[in-house]
């Protein structure tokens, strides 16, 4: 058996597998097989021409050095110099020791061991070498992969970072518009909110309006029926200064005298009960002014309960006062805290007159409104007999928006808004209640 020709079979198989051949160089990949075939039949030719001997050595070291060679100029690779480093000594050698064998057959077999010493070195050299070039190319490789992992890794984070990057955009121009589209639809909701305040407000003017009418009427009524009377006093007068009855004419003078006060006393009522009504009707102007309580509370109990009467003939309720009078005044903003009071005492006649709806027996619909100073306070009570307030809803009145009347009777900002007002005069308003018998809400205003 030829040794040169195992030497290269398993160079051959080396070299493909560590090259890949058969995926880097799939042309060359077939001819080194071809190679390998030739190293076979080579080896068979050996056993019958042992002539052959040296040529053989000779082809069969060009391939390996041809394999090496083709590796390295097609790929350029690295692994290929350290290969060829490995076993070039081996191919010199021997290729070297073919020659001579050629040439001079006695000169050969005078240096054989010579040759065959340094040829055992060539193949150790080369065996170590690959061995060691094997090892290299595993760590390498195993660095390779390591860094294409890496790369690999990269890659991916990347992607997901540009995927997570347009993802933030997208939500950041989603946020944006949510954010444009809340602020709309707020902006709308307070252009709502200001229209059903003003529409509240509006409401108690038109309550106070139709109880004012009613108040100014009876003053009215009075100052035109003394004037008639001093015109029929005045032509009797006449009459008894023309026959000379002087007393009766005195008597006649002295009543007309007192029709006139009383004229001017209605009409002074006439003129307080129009500018009250200029007052309430204009807007506020956020400045606080001591005020009597106890004449604003029953002022605006009577307008409520004349507007109401102007509206439905047919409604009736008993009204019961009681009101400290060690109360002097309170510093307070008149016109807001008199839509509190008018807005409480509105709602505690809506509910007696519901309840006198429901047709029960020996009902008699009541409303109360009270003041009574406690300590450093004052507190202004509305009460009423009505069904009260269930417990579930309790904590809800004072929400704004939120009603128990039926559609289109209210707009459920009463009790908010009042509640607002109370708190910005440093207040509190609450409600107790019992149901099927009544509610009180209790304004609590500083005095100071």
């Amino acid at each position: 058996m030829n040794l040169q020709l195992v030497i290269t079979f398993f160079i051959v198989i080396h070299l493909r597998k560590t090259f890949q051949t058969a995926i880097t160089l799939p042309i060359w990949n077939r001819r080194f097989l071809g190679i390998m075939y030739t190293c076979i039949g080579l080896q068979v030719l050996h056993f019958t021409v042992p002539l052959a001997r040296p040529l053989i050595t000779i082809l069969s070291y060009l391939n390996v050095f041809g394999i090496i060679g083709i590796i390295y100029i097609e790929q350029e690779f690295e692994r290929a110099r350290s290969t060829l480093f490995a076993v070039l000594p081996l191919i010199l050698i021997s290729f070297l020791g073919g020659i001579i064998k050629l040439i001079s057959l006695p000169f050969y077999k005078r240096w054989d061991d010579v040759l065959g010493i340094i040829n055992s070195f060539a193949v150790i050299w080369m065996v170590t070498m690959l061995i060691i070039n094997s090892r290299q190319r595993k760590a390498l490789e195993k660095e390779r992969l390591k860094t294409q992992e890496e790369e690999r890794q990269n890659k991916i984070m990347a992607n997901l970072k540009a995927e997570l990057e347009v993802q933030v955009a997208e939500r950041t121009a989603a946020l944006t518009l949510q954010k444009e589209e809340l602020q709309l639809t707020l902006d709308e909701l307070k252009a709502t909110q200001r229209q059903l305040i003003q529409s509240e407000k509006m409401a108690s003017l038109g309550e106070l309006t139709a109880g004012i009418a009613h108040e100014i009427q009876n003053p009215l009524n009075f100052v035109n029926n003394f004037s008639e009377i001093n015109t029929e006093l005045i032509d009797e007068l006449k009459a008894e200064l023309a026959i000379g009855n002087i007393q009766l004419a005195i008597d006649l003078a002295m009543d007309i005298r007192d029709n006139e006060q009383k004229i001017n006393h209605h009409g002074k009522r006439a003129d307080a009960i129009v500018k009250g009504m200029l007052q309430h009707s204009r807007s506020s102007s956020g400045t606080k002014e001591p005020t009597d309580i106890n004449k604003l509370a029953d002022e605006y109990f009577r307008l409520a309960y004349h507007g109401l009467r102007a509206k439905d003939k047919s409604f009736n309720a008993t009204l019961k006062t009681d009101y400290d009078q060690s109360i002097t005044s309170v510093n307070m903003i008149p016109q807001d805290m008199g839509r509190v009071i008018l807005n409480l005492i509105t709602n505690a006649f809506y509910v007696v007159n519901e309840k006198k709806s429901q047709h029960i027996e020996s009902y008699e619909p009541t409303v109360s409104i009270s003041t009574k100073k406690v300590g450093d306070k004052v507190l202004i009570s509305v009460s009423d007999n009505g069904n009260g307030i269930p417990q579930n809803i309790v904590d809800k009145i004072f929400q704004p928006f939120f009603t128990t009347k039926p559609t289109g009777q209210g707009t459920g900002l009463g009790l908010s808004l009042s509640y607002d007002i109370v708190k910005a005069h440093g207040g509190e308003l609450k409600v107790e209640t019992k149901q099927g018998e009544g509610s009180a809400f209790i304004i609590s205003l500083p005095i100071v």
